[in-house]
């Protein structure tokens, strides 16, 4: 329904998760799924967030930070506020604040944690990481 042919949907480990690969760009399909659901608001009956993800790699501190240094100038303009959010699933090694600091020391813009332009969001799931750079209308959540 979003344009591409064969998308790869699959249950992960996590219970209330699933994963879905497109050849498409991610952001253009959580587009394309907000049209759906203006006219068919049940379409997506029970799901209850959608949220794009444009880098996948190992959980690790310093490749995630350097995805986020190798590509934020792409998403996050000069004059951008932004702010990073951590969601952990079965990864508690990696410490909040210290992951925070690390992953934001190179990047030039400021912070707002409150009303941010941008939002870098980092989603571990044991030993696989996400990672986002989102404008706040790139996630779907759908109310219940």
């Amino acid at each position: 329904m979003c344009g591409d042919t064969y998308p790869i949907i699959s249950q992960i480990q996590f219970p209330g998760l699933i994963t879905a690969l497109t050849n498409l760009n991610p952001k253009e399909v959580v587009f394309k799924i907000k049209e759906i659901l203006e006219t068919d608001p049940h379409f997506l009956q029970f799901i209850l967030k959608i949220v794009p993800i444009n880098f996948i790699c190992e959980t690790n501190t310093k490749t995630i930070s350097k995805i986020v240094q190798d590509n934020y100038k792409k998403f996050i303009n000069e004059e951008d506020t932004f702010k990073i959010s951590l969601k952990r699933r079965h990864h508690e090694k990696i410490e909040r604040t210290n992951f925070i600091e690390e992953t934001a020391k190179n990047i030039d813009n400021k912070v707002n944690l409150e009303n941010p332009d941008k939002v870098i969001r980092i989603e571990i799931l044991g030993n696989i990481s996400g990672v986002s750079i989102l404008e706040k209308n790139e996630i779907i959540k759908l109310k219940r």
